[in-house]
C-alpha cells in the first residue's frame, strides 16, 4: 500500500476558515485518480455503469440500519420517501431486467452514523455479476484491489466461527446466551443491556427475543474483540456468518452441520471494507425476511418500513448471481493511510 497521507488539520483548528473542507487538495487529487482507476477496471471487464434513484418509496427493513426519511410532494400529495442505504434494491431490478453485469458508484445515507469511520452520507461502490459464485466475486475483488494498489494481493480466508474461537474463545453458533453475556463482561464490555430496547410484545415471543438478543451479543463481541485483529498481515475475508445476518443472502450448511449465511466481509487493518452476498433470488422468502425485520423493528419501538414490492417481483426473475458493496471512503483511507473519513471527504456531516 502507498505511503501515509499527510494529516489534515481539524475543521475546528484556528488556521482553518469555517468554510474550508476537511480534505486537502492533494487528497482530492488522489481521490479523483482512485475513482478513475475504479472505472477503468470495470470498463475493461465490460461491466456497465448504471445510475439509480437516491430516493425510494421503500426503505431498508434492517433493524440496525436507519434510513433517512424525506418529506416530498408527489402528484400534489404529501409522501414519505427514503434516501437509500444502498443501491441494492434498484440495481437488482436492473439486473433482473437486463441480465448483464452492472456497477454503480453513488452516495448512500444511514442516519445517526458518526465517527472516525462513519458519516451519515458516504460513497459506495456496488456491483453484481450474473452466474458468479462467492468465490468468483472474491477473486474479482482481489483483482480490483490489485488494480488500485498496483501490486499483487493475496486475500486470506477466515471462517467467522474460527475467528471467533481464536479471539473470543467460544463457539459463536453453539454457545449459550448466558455464556455470551458472561464472556462479554469478562472482556470488559460492561453496561450493555440488550433487553432494554425490547418491548413487551417481543418479551412474549421467547424464541424471537432470544435470537435477537443472542445476535446482539455476537455483534458486540465481534466488533470489539475480533474485528480489531483482522486484516493486518493480509486483507482478510470473513466467511460463513451466522444465519441471522443473512439479510438478502442465501444460507447453507457448513462442514459442522450448522446453518450459515453465504456471504463474506473484507477487513483490512481492522476496518470493514466490503460486504458480499450469494444473492437470494426468492421473492416469498425475501418477503418473509422483510416482514420479520419489521416485526423486530416494531418490537424495538422503531417504525416498520415499506417493503419494496418491485424488488420482490424482480427477485423471482433474478438469475443466480453474487453482489458486493465496497465502502469507497474507507478503502481510500486504507490505501492512503488516512486515519479518519474526514481526511478523504470534503465536508463531513457536521460541516455539510
Amino acid at each position: 500500500m502507498s505511503s501515509k497521507a499527510s494529516v489534515t488539520s481539524s475543521p475546528n483548528a484556528c488556521s482553518q476558515p469555517s468554510y474550508a473542507p476537511t480534505m486537502t487538495l492533494a487528497m482530492a487529487q488522489q481521490r479523483a485518480h482512485f475513482m478513475s482507476k475504479v472505472r477503468q477496471f470495470f470498463a475493461a471487464r465490460h461491466v456497465l455503469e448504471v445510475q439509480t434513484p437516491l430516493l425510494s418509496q421503500a426503505g431498508n427493513t434492517d433493524t440496525f440500519l436507519q434510513s433517512v426519511a424525506a418529506a416530498v410532494t408527489y402528484q400534489d400529495k404529501p409522501r414519505t420517501y427514503y434516501l437509500h442505504t444502498s443501491p441494492e434494491f434498484a440495481m437488482k431490478r436492473l439486473l433482473a431486467s437486463w441480465q448483464v453485469p452492472i456497477y454503480q458508484i453513488c452516495p448512500v445515507f444511514r442516519d445517526n452514523e458518526i465517527g472516525a469511520r462513519h458519516n451519515i452520507e458516504f460513497t459506495m461502490l456496488e456491483w453484481y455479476q450474473p452466474h458468479y459464485s462467492l468465490e468468483d466475486m472474491a477473486a474479482e475483488l482481489g483483482a480490483l484491489l490489485e488494480a488500485l494498489y498496483g501490486h499483487s494481493v493475496v486475500l486470506s480466508h477466515y471462517r467467522y466461527v474460527d475467528a471467533f474461537m481464536d479471539f473470543v474463545g467460544i463457539h459463536p453458533l453453539t454457545a449459550s446466551l448466558a455464556t455470551l453475556q458472561a464472556v462479554a463482561e469478562d472482556k470488559g464490555l460492561m453496561g450493555f443491556d440488550f433487553n432494554a430496547g425490547i418491548n413487551e410484545a417481543e418479551k412474549n415471543d421467547a424464541g424471537q427475543s432470544e435470537d435477537s438478543i443472542r445476535q446482539s451479543w455476537l455483534d458486540l463481541l465481534f466488533s470489539h474483540v475480533v474485528e480489531p485483529n483482522l486484516g493486518h498481515d493480509l486483507p482478510t475475508l470473513i466467511i460463513e456468518y451466522p444465519p441471522a445476518t443473512a439479510a438478502l443472502a442465501k444460507t447453507a450448511v457448513d462442514k459442522e452441520g450448522n446453518t450459515v449465511a453465504k456471504r463474506f466481509e473484507l477487513y483490512t487493518n481492522g476496518i470493514e471494507i466490503a460486504n458480499a452476498y450469494d444473492e437470494l433470488a426468492d421473492g416469498p422468502a425475501l418477503r418473509q425476511r422483510f416482514e420479520q425485520d419489521n416485526e423486530r423493528r416494531q418490537q424495538h419501538d422503531l417504525p416498520a418500513m415499506p417493503i419494496d414490492e418491485h424488488l420482490l417481483a424482480a427477485s423471482d426473475a433474478l438469475m443466480p448471481c453474487s453482489g458486493i458493496a465496497v465502502g469507497i471512503d474507507r478503502l481510500l483511507m486504507v490505501t492512503t493511510g488516512a486515519r479518519s473519513l474526514e481526511e478523504v471527504i470534503t465536508f463531513p456531516s457536521g460541516l455539510a
